[in-house]
């Protein structure tokens, strides 16, 4: 099966010299994600037919990914393809991306694996704290254009959970999260 499980894997995906949280679909054997209009990510992967799907339990990253631009340096190539990946991934899945559907918004793409790697083989147990982190990150991708209630009170929800049940990490990913959130859309 590979390091895309079935269901929604959570990982950042990187395009050139660009990174960003993306839920990648597996349906079988078929792998597919959405990406939205306007986004660095969509551009890259449609203009340059890939993207690269990075394992990582870093919830700093996933945040700062969410909001943010890395630096050069948190990129490095895939030797024999020249593709981008995070020098921080633990694992990665380079993918090729076909666009199998597009709506005024979003694009939907299928993703074909090229090439994975484990880079790092560990045992990580589930950290409600981390899903909690993820699931706010979402929430506030919104909610930063929108300011809708509810999703305000979706990010308060898993941020109960965070202090709960996170560690030094996620409650550092969490404070960073408010902190973008207060700010406003770009």
């Amino acid at each position: 099966m590979g390091l895309l499980g079935a269901g929604i894997s959570e990982v950042i995906a990187t395009t050139r010299e660009n990174a960003a949280p993306i839920g990648i679909h597996r349906d079988g054997t078929a792998l597919w994600a959405v990406l939205y209009r306007g986004s660095h990510t969509a551009a890259n992967a449609v203009r340059d037919g890939w993207l690269v799907a990075n394992v990582i339990h870093d919830p700093v990253l996933f945040v700062r990914t969410a909001f943010d631009d890395l630096p050069a340096d948190a990129f490095v190539r895939i030797p024999g393809l020249d593709w981008d990946r995070l020098a921080a991934a633990e694992g990665f899945a380079a993918c090729s991306v076909e666009v199998l559907r597009e709506t005024p918004a979003a694009l939907q793409i299928g993703l074909t694996v090229v090439h994975e790697e484990v880079i790092e083989p560990r045992c990580v147990p589930v950290n409600r704290g981390l899903c909690a982190v993820i699931e706010a990150t979402v929430h506030a991708t919104r909610y930063r254009s929108t300011r809708d209630p509810r999703l305000g009170r979706l990010i308060d929800h898993h941020a109960v959970i965070v202090r709960k049940c996170g560690g030094p990490g996620e409650l550092e990913a969490l404070e960073l999260l408010r902190g973008y959130i207060d700010a406003g859309p770009d």
